[in-house]
């Protein structure tokens, strides 16, 4: 915490000064002398204080912030906070007229004082009995701090001197612009907001540098009973309260009575309750937060008062939750069971998520489907297999392979895979054999070039997920997230270029200081010729193959994928620009109806969210083949 020096055209010392003047001799002789006789004896108390705690410790004292999370370009999608929703800012931000208001109700005589103020409780208690209500305070501003910061609540002798004891001690370390400081950070303003800056953006929707005299003063009136007076639950209560501080400030001279009735009369236009407020994104910024919660703590993600930059781009994060509510209402209207529907979109330039849409509704399962549904992808899982291919050099997408009967030894017997309609088509080019989804080309692939170095490629793609070399794999036999499939097929649509896939760009402290920079920093981790062999196949997979209904108006590549035990349906595809993966099924793995495909209902689903998803962006090709060495 910066430690400023109070100077003498400062705006409160100015107005403290002012006060202090109009005390009569008399009154400020017996104030003095009471002042230094009660201050004598409680120097001499603090030796039976031996416990309490060091006010220094406050010099490194960082209280608990409020971490906030935006989308890409600022936009704030969610606020994260434990108990405390503050944000703390400095005293020279904070209005001259909240710092006026609220040091006119609480503490007049701030400025003047050494912590406690004998005769300022006087007064208070003769303020407070004219009136026949809490006018002013008699707890010095010092006082309120140190009970906030160091002690319990509960009201006995022993804990009021032990708080004008504290007081005292935290004059001698601290400036009076310090104090103040930590105590507009430190108080509670009610709804489970603290400190200046939070409350004024609560209330009124204002920076608290932004406050007018109006807004000042009725959120000055809030720190004695903050639920009794907010404007959110009482309005007319509120205003009577803002009267009460406009009225004292006009009493001691710190507002004349033109400003006083012009505050009065001046409309007053809310803001919203800021804590606990429901995320724009909840999928995105639970996956955020189970990402930074696994890096730096929980404790530090709930008070550290972090600024956490997201990847994703909430108008498409608003498209893709468009696209998954009308894709599952359109496929269980054509009589398919599937209740559950994932998408996610990778920026293969970045890898950066630019959407995630981790179930159908976030208000009723708060699964993430997206990044924690361990599903079998189908067919969609070949692509990894043939670039396996290409790159062995054996393979271009024009040669032959058999789709002829087939088995293999498998435990005590033999595993004989077959097509999805049964068929055998016999010699086949690569590009047909991938193009209508064959089986057997796939599986006698996967065993020429090894099921381990298949493995090898999907680990090198950025997949985690437990594998099993079984002979089987080719097919899909494994359980993958959406997101590791979106963030590899990412990698073949960039040329072979590969980051690590993420949703958070960059996270820095309420200071500016960079936490974690995910900066991109993109490495060449496959075969360009064979990346642009596969990505010529899969073009011929969405133009003539299964995923004719993926077409858009530009080159195009993907797989489609249909478990046997049809619980999962599959598309993921990509352009040059934005790489997709869309997941269908049941979160209890029941079937979701014979007949259905990827092909046939997930396919349309990916197109409309590319379709909108591209809209404006330019038009670009594949790299094609010739434009690289063959291995």
């Amino acid at each position: 915490m910066k430690k400023p020096k109070p100077t003498s055209n400062h705006p409160v010392w100015e107005y403290a000064q002012s006060v202090a003047q109009v005390s009569a001799g008399t009154i400020l002789g017996i104030t003095m002398l009471a002042s230094s006789v009660v201050a004598g004896g409680l120097v001499g108390l603090a030796l039976s204080f031996r416990n309490l705690p060091d006010v220094r410790v406050l010099r490194n004292y960082i209280p608990s912030e409020t971490s906030y999370i935006y989308d890409v370009n600022g936009t704030l999608l969610d606020s994260i906070h434990d108990e405390a929703n503050r944000e703390v800012v400095e005293l020279n931000t904070v209005s001259p007229n909240l710092k006026r208001a609220v040091l006119a109700i609480e503490d007049s005589y701030f400025f003047s004082h050494h912590g406690i103020n004998p005769s300022g409780i006087a007064r208070a208690l003769l303020a407070n009995l004219e009136e026949g209500q809490t006018v002013e305070g008699g707890s010095t501003v010092t006082m309120q701090l140190v009970k906030n910061l160091f002690l319990t609540p509960e009201r006995n002798i022993s804990r009021k001197i032990a708080e004008a004891v504290l007081s005292l001690r935290l004059e001698q370390v601290f400036t009076k612009d310090q104090i103040f400081e930590m105590y507009l950070n430190q108080v509670y303003w009610g709804h489970n907001t603290y400190g200046a800056e939070t409350a004024a953006r609560s209330y009124f929707n204002k920076h608290a540098s932004e406050l007018n005299l109006a807004e000042a003063s009725m959120m000055a009136g809030l720190i004695q009973a903050p639920e009794v007076y907010s404007p959110f639950v009482n309005y007319q209560k509120a205003k009577e309260r803002q009267a009460i501080v406009l009225d004292r400030m006009q009493r001691i001279g710190w507002a004349t009575p033109q400003e006083v009735a012009e505050a009065k009369a001046a409309p007053i236009k809310l803001g919203e309750i800021t804590s606990f407020r429901a995320s724009q994104a909840p999928y995105i910024t639970d996956a955020v937060v189970q990402e930074l919660t696994s890096r730096f703590g929980r404790e530090a993600v709930l008070q550290g008062g972090m600024r956490v930059q997201t990847t994703i781009d909430l108008n498409l994060q608003r498209k893709a939750e468009e696209t998954v509510r009308d894709g599952i209402a359109s496929i269980q209207s054509q009589g398919i069971y599937a209740d559950q529907m994932s998408l996610v979109a990778v920026d293969p330039r970045t890898h950066f998520v630019k959407a995630m849409v981790g179930g159908v509704d976030y208000s009723k399962s708060q699964y993430n489907r997206a990044i924690q549904a361990l599903r079998q992808p189908g067919s969609a899982f070949k692509p990894f297999v043939y670039y396996a291919a290409f790159a062995s050099g054996k393979y271009t997408p024009d040669s032959t392979i058999m789709d002829t009967p087939v088995s293999y030894p498998d435990g005590d017997g033999y595993y004989t895979p077959q097509n999805y309609d049964g068929s055998f088509y016999g010699a086949m080019s690569i590009r047909q054999a991938l193009a209508q989804s064959r089986n057997i080309p796939a599986i006698r692939l996967g065993q020429d070039v090894g099921i381990n170095r298949v493995i090898e490629v999907c680990r090198t793609l950025g997949i985690k997920s437990p594998m099993e070399p079984v002979t089987s794999l080719p097919l899909g036999a494994v359980d993958l997230t959406p997101l590791e499939m979106a963030g590899a097929y990412a990698t073949f649509a960039n040329g072979g270029w590969h980051s690590e896939t993420t949703t958070i760009v960059q996270v820095t402290d309420s200071k500016g200081n960079v936490l974690l920079d995910n900066t991109p920093q993109p490495q060449l981790v496959l075969d360009p010729w064979a990346v642009a062999a596969l990505n010529s196949t899969l073009q011929d997979v969405v133009n003539r193959g299964t995923a004719t209904a993926a077409r858009l108006d530009r080159p195009t590549a993907g797989k489609t994928g249909t478990t046997s035990s049809e619980r999962d349906i599959w598309f993921v595809g990509y352009v040059p620009q934005l790489a997709a993966a869309v997941w269908v099924g049941n979160d209890d793995y029941s079937p979701i109806g014979k007949g259905a495909t990827g092909g046939g209902y997930v396919a349309p689903v990916w197109r409309n969210f590319m379709t909108k998803a591209l809209d404006g962006v330019p038009v670009e090709t594949f790299k094609p083949m010739s434009n690289f060495v063959r291995p």
